[in-house]
C-alpha cells in the first residue's frame, strides 16, 4: 500500500479561509491514513474525496494512494452487491482523474464481470488509447473486442463487390430525386457517405451501439462530411419528427440483415419507418419527382433453401452415438442444440446457426435442388405487417440424391433496385454466411430420390422459422410433386390439405412420455460425439486408479464391466456387495460432461460432477440409472458447497481426491484463465499417486499465408471501401489473436512444418518455461500467421485452434 503522505501546498491565497482549508485538508489526510491502516476503505475513500475537492492541486501527490483505496473499497461494494454505489464511486473517481488509464481499466473489469460488455470494452479501449503500453488494459480489450466491434464489420467492408453494388443503387436513387436519406443501422457510416457523395441534400444516420456511433463520427469527420451527415446515437424505432429529424425522408438505406435475412430486425424497423419516417410510396403507374415519394434500399428479397448432408453440422447438432466409452445413452434422453429450442421459451433463441458452407470442414452434399421459400417486398407496408401474423405454410421438396438429411441451408438474393442485386448463395464469394437449420427427431435420416423433404415455414419473433422437418417416403402413396405451383404467395409449394395429411405421417420419432430434453451447446454435442476423447480419458483414469490399488481395482472393474454389458443388453445387474472405501474423482470441466459417469465404471469410485444446470443434472441421473449405477453413486459437487469458487474442496475433511479433471482449453482455442492457479490448488488436494487430468498440454505452431485471414482481421486500405477513409479507424479494434478458427477450413498456404512450441504441465509445473524461442525454416511468405493448437494427454481438441497475427 502506498504510504507517502503529501503536504498541503499553500497557494497564493492567504487569510483565515485558506488556513482553515489547509487544516481541514491536513486532518482529512491523517484520517484517511488511519482508516487505511484499519482497513476501513469506505471512510478512507470519503476522506480522499474531501481532500481532492478542497485541494485539487494535490491530485498528483495522492493519486496512487487514492487508486489503492478506490479499488479496495470497490471490492467490498462488489462483495455486498452494492452495484449502484460501486459505479457511483468510479464515476466520482473519473471526474477527478478523467485521463487515468488504471481507473478506466478497473471500471471496465467491473462492468465486464456484471455482463455490460459494450460499456466495459469502451473503458478498456479508452485505457489503451491513454496508455498504449498498458498491458492489462490491452489484454482486457482484446478479450472483449469481438463484442465491441463485431468481426463481420471487417469482412463486410473488405467486400468490394458488395460496396460497389450498394453505392451504384444509392447513386441511381439520388440521381432520380431521392435527396433526403436515412441510414438505419449505420455502422461505420459507409452507406451514409455513399449517399452524400451521390449528391443527397440531407443525410441522417442512426446507430445504437455507442462504440460504433463514436467510430462513425470519427470516420465521417475524417472524410470531411460531418456538416452533411447528422449522426444519431439511437434506435430507428425511437426517432421522432421533428425532434430528431425535421421531416420525412424520401429514401431509407439499410443493411440490417443477417444470414437468415430477418434476424437483425429489418422488418420491424421498416414498418416503423414507413409509418413515421418515410414519405408515402409511389403507386404503380404514377409519375412524378421521386423526391415526393418514399422508397427503401434494398427494395425486396427472395429467400432460397436446400436440404444437405453435412457431417460437420451433424457432429455439432445431433448426438450420433448410442454409447460413449461403454456408457449407454438412454432413449428417453433427447439432446438438442440451442437452435432447436421451442419458440415458447421466454427468451427467443435464433432458430438457426450460421456456416460459410463453401468452407465448412468436409464439405456438404446437396440432397435437393434449391427451392424458393418466400419473397418479401420491403416497399410494401402491408406485406411487411402481414409477415408476423401469417399462418405457417407447409412445403414438400423432392429429393434428388441419396444421403443423410442433416440440415436445411438458407440464403437470399437482396434486390437493391431493378438493376442491382446481391446473392448470399453458398456458390457466391460474399461476406455473408448461410443460415443453417439442423434436422432433429427423425426415425431415419437416410433419404433417397423419390422421397420428399417436408417442412413448416413461418415468421415468428422476427425470425424465419423452419420447423417440423420430416421425410415423406417414396413408399408412401402420395406424390407431393404433382401439387407444386408457381404461385408467388408466401409459401406456395404444394396443396395445403394433402401436405397437412403428409405431415401427420412423416418419418419422425414418437416422443417418450417420460422423455428428458437436454439442451447442449454445439461444442458440447461435438464433444459428446468424440469417442476418441472419452476412450482416452477412460484409459488414463483406469491406469491411475490401477496404480493406486491394482488388485482390488482390477477385480472390481471386471465385475462392473460384466454388469455394464448386461445393462446395455437389457439385463439386470448383480446384487450389491459390500463396498470398500471408494476413490474420489472430481470433474470440474466447463459445461456438460459424462466423464464422472465413465469414472464410475472403473471400480469402487465415488465420482463428483460440477455441472451447474438442473437439466444437465437430471440428464446425468437418467444416464446413471440406465447404466444401473447404484443410487447416489454420482454426486453433484455444487450441492455440497455454496460458493462456486470452492469446487476444488475435499469431499470429506479427512479424504483427498484421486483424480481431478480440469478444463484447460476453451472451445475457442484459448487457454482457460487462471488454469495454473486451479492446478496448484488441485495438486494440494490429491492423494499420494493421484493425478490431474489432463496431466500436460502440448502446444504446436505452424506458419501459414492466408489472404482470407488477413481480410477477416482488418480493412485493407481505401480501395476496398471505394476511396473512403475507414480503415485507420475501425482497424483500431483489430485483435492480435483470432479464435474459433478451424485450420482445415481456412484457405491458406502452409509456410512451415508444425513444431512444438511449449509444454504446459499441470502436475509438474517446474518443467514449464515462461518463454521459449522457436526457429522455423523455409518461410518465404510476405504475410504470415502463427497457428497454434493444443494436444492433451487424454484426447485431442481438434477445434482448439488459436492464431496470432503478424504483419512484417
Amino acid at each position: 500500500m502506498p504510504n507517502s503522505r503529501p503536504r498541503p501546498r499553500r497557494g497564493a491565497r492567504s487569510g483565515a479561509g485558506a488556513a482553515g482549508r489547509d487544516r481541514l485538508v491536513s486532518r482529512s489526510l491523517q484520517s484517511a491514513e488511519h482508516c487505511l491502516s484499519a482497513q476501513d476503505f469506505g471512510t478512507a475513500y470519503a476522506h480522499y474525496l474531501l481532500v481532492l475537492s478542497l485541494a485539487p492541486e494535490l491530485k498528483d501527490d495522492v493519486k496512487e494512494t487514492f487508486q489503492y483505496t478506490l479499488f479496495r473499497w470497490a471490492e467490498e461494494l462488489d462483495a455486498l452487491n452494492r452495484t449502484q454505489d460501486l459505479f457511483g464511486c468510479y464515476e466520482q473517481a473519473l471526474e477527478l482523474f478523467p485521463d487515468d488509464e488504471v481507473i478506466c481499466n478497473s471500471m471496465g473489469e467491473h462492468l465486464f464481470r456484471m455482463g455490460f460488455r459494450d460499456e466495459a470494452a469502451g473503458y478498456f479501449h479508452k485505457a489503451v488509447k491513454l496508455n498504449p503500453d498498458f498491458s492489462d488494459a490491452k489484454e482486457n480489450f482484446y478479450r472483449v473486442a469481438n463484442w465491441l466491434v463485431e468481426r463481420w464489420h471487417f469482412i463486410m467492408l473488405n467486400d468490394t463487390k458488395r460496396n460497389t453494388i450498394y453505392n451504384a443503387a444509392i447513386q441511381d436513387a439520388v440521381r432520380l430525386g431521392s435527396k433526403s436519406v436515412l441510414d438505419i443501422g449505420a455502422g461505420t457510416g459507409i452507406l451514409s457517405m455513399f449517399a452524400k457523395k451521390a449528391g443527397a441534400d440531407s443525410v441522417y444516420a442512426c446507430e445504437l451501439s455507442k462504440t460504433m456511433y463514436e467510430l462513425a463520427c470519427d470516420v465521417v469527420a475524417a472524410n470531411k462530411m460531418e456538416a452533411g451527415i447528422k449522426l444519431l446515437h439511437m434506435k430507428s424505432l425511437d426517432i421522432e419528427i421533428p425532434k430528431h429529424i425535421p421531416e420525412r425522408v424520401s429514401l431509407v438505406v439499410t443493411e440490417t440483415v443477417d444470414a437468415g435475412l430477418f434476424g437483425e430486425g429489418i422488418v420491424e424497423s421498416l414498418i416503423h419507418a414507413w409509418e413515421h419516417l418515410l414519405l408515402q410510396p409511389k403507386t404503380k403507374g404514377e409519375n412524378g419527382n421521386c423526391e415526393k415519394y418514399g422508397k427503401v434500399i434494398p427494395a425486396s428479397a427472395v429467400i432460397y433453401g436446400m436440404a444437405v448432408e453435412c457431417a460437420e453440422i451433424r457432429r455439432h447438432h445431433r448426438v450420433c452415438t448410442k454409447a460413449v466409452a461403454g456408457i449407454c445413452l438412454p432413449t428417453n434422453v433427447k439432446f438438442q442444440s440451442p437452435t432447436c429450442s421451442s419458440v415458447d421459451t421466454e427468451d427467443p433463441v435464433e432458430p438457426y446457426t450460421t456456416e460459410k458452407m463453401s468452407r465448412v470442414p468436409g464439405g456438404y452434399l446437396a440432397l435437393t435442388e434449391s427451392f424458393e421459400i418466400m419473397t418479401v417486398d420491403f416497399n410494401n407496408l402491408q406485406e411487411l405487417k402481414s409477415l408476423a401474423t401469417r399462418k405457417s405454410g407447409k412445403i414438400g421438396i423432392p429429393v434428388i440424391k441419396e444421403g443423410i438429411l442433416d440440415a436445411v441451408v438458407v440464403w437470399f438474393v437482396l434486390q437493391l433496385d431493378d438493376e442491382h442485386s446481391l446473392s448470399t448463395s453458398p456458390s457466391e464469394e460474399t461476406c455473408w454466411e448461410q443460415a443453417v437449420y439442423p434436422v432433429h427427431d427423425l426415425a431415419d435420416y437416410w433419404i433417397k430420390p423419390g422421397d420428399q423433404v417436408m417442412m413448416e415455414l413461418s415468421c415468428q419473433d422476427c425470425y424465419l422459422r423452419i420447423q417440423n422437418i420430416g421425410v415423406f417416403s417414396s413408399e408412401q402413396e402420395m406424390d407431393v410433386g404433382k401439387n407444386f405451383s408457381k404461385d408467388k404467395d408466401l409459401f406456395s409449394l404444394g396443396s395445403e390439405a394433402e401436405l397437412c395429411s403428409a405431415l401427420a405421417s412423416l418419418q419422425t420419432s414418437k416422443p417418450d412420455a417420460m422423455e428428458q430434453t437436454c439442451v447442449l451447446e454445439s461444442t458440447e454435442i461435438a464433444l459428446l460425439n468424440n469417442s476418441v476423447y472419452h476412450e482416452s480419458f477412460k484409459m488414463a483414469m483406469r491406469k491411475v486408479l490401477s496404480s493406486l490399488t491394482p488388485e482390488k481395482l482390477c477385480q472390481a472393474m471386471d465385475t462392473h464391466c460384466q454388469n455394464n454389458e448386461m445393462s446395455c443388453g437389457g439385463g439386470q445387474s448383480s446384487s450389491e456387495e459390500s463396498i470398500p472405501e471408494p476413490f474420489y474423482v472430481l470433474d470440474v470441466s466447463e459445461g456438460f460432461s459424462i466423464l464422472p459417469i465413465i469414472a464410475g465404471t472403473l471400480g469402487q469410485v465415488k465420482p463428483y460432477s460440477s455441472v451447474e444446470k438442473d437439466q444437465h443434472r437430471v440428464t446425468l441421473d437418467l444416464i446413471s440409472e440406465a447404466n444401473h449405477f447404484p443410487k447416489e453413486t454420482l454426486e453433484f459437487w455444487l450441492r455440497h458447497v455454496e460458493d462456486e469458487s470452492a469446487v476444488l474442496q475435499r469431499p470429506k475433511s479427512d479424504k483427498l481426491w484421486s483424480i481431478i479433471i480440469l478444463d484447460v482449453i476453451e472451445p475457442s482455442g484459448l487457454i482457460q484463465q487462471e488454469i495454473m492457479e486451479k492446478a496448484a490448488i488441485s495438486r494440494c488436494l490429491l492423494q499420494s499417486g493421484g493425478k490431474i487430468f489432463p496431466q500436460y498440454v502440448l502446444m504446436f505452431g505452424l506458419l501459414v499465408e492466408s489472404q482470407t485471414l488477413v481480410e477477416e482481421s482488418a480493412v485493407q486500405g481505401t480501395e476496398r471501401t471505394l476511396g473512403l477513409n475507414i480503415a485507420p479507424f475501425i482497424n483500431q479494434f483489430r485483435v492480435p489473436i483470432r479464435v474459433f478458427l478451424d485450420l482445415s477450413a481456412l484457405p491458406c498456404i502452409p509456410l512451415s512444418k508444425p513444431v512444438e512450441l511449449l509444454r504446459l504441465d499441470l502436475m509438474t509445473p517446474y518443467l514449464n518455461t515462461s518463454t521459449r524461442e522457436v526457429k522455423l525454416l523455409n518461410c518465404p511468405g510476405m504475410r504470415a500467421a502463427v497457428t497454434v493448437w493444443m494436444n492433451e494427454l487424454a484426447g485431442t481438441y481438434q477445434h482448439a485452434l488459436l492464431v496470432r497475427i503478424y504483419h512484417p
